[in-house]
């Protein structure tokens, strides 16, 4: 019964900013690494960033510098804040997390994905 859910996508002008959030739910009893993917139309899903449960953070090279990673433990979120955008940051943006959950094995799971979408 573990799901993920993303929020916070929508329409932005360039060089604008959007935050997204994605809250963890469910018989979760440990959340480890956390993160967000993302997919442009005909490409493949592309690693963005991950923030590890003790604040470890990684990100892609296209968006160092521009995106933040954070999360709130308590409240099984983790969010990303993404500054100066440009068109090429539009894409489907997907949450990730690395779970141990109640009588399930350890595993990654997904959330359904938000839409970005950078243009003037």
């Amino acid at each position: 019964q573990v799901q993920l859910v993303e929020s916070g996508g929508g329409l932005v002008q360039p060089g604008g900013s959007l935050r997204l959030s994605c809250a963890a739910s469910g018989t979760i009893t440990v959340l480890y690494d956390m993160g967000w993917y993302r997919q442009a139309p005909g490409k493949e899903r592309e690693f963005v960033a991950t923030i590890s449960s003790s604040g470890n953070m990684n990100y892609a090279e296209r968006v160092k510098g521009r995106f933040s990673i954070s999360r709130d433990n308590a409240k099984k979120t983790v969010y990303l804040q993404m500054n100066t955008l440009n068109p090429e940051d539009t894409a489907v943006y997907y949450c990730n997390a690395d779970i141990l959950a109640r009588f399930v094995s350890r595993r990654q799971y997904w959330g359904q994905g938000t839409q970005v979408t950078v243009s003037s």
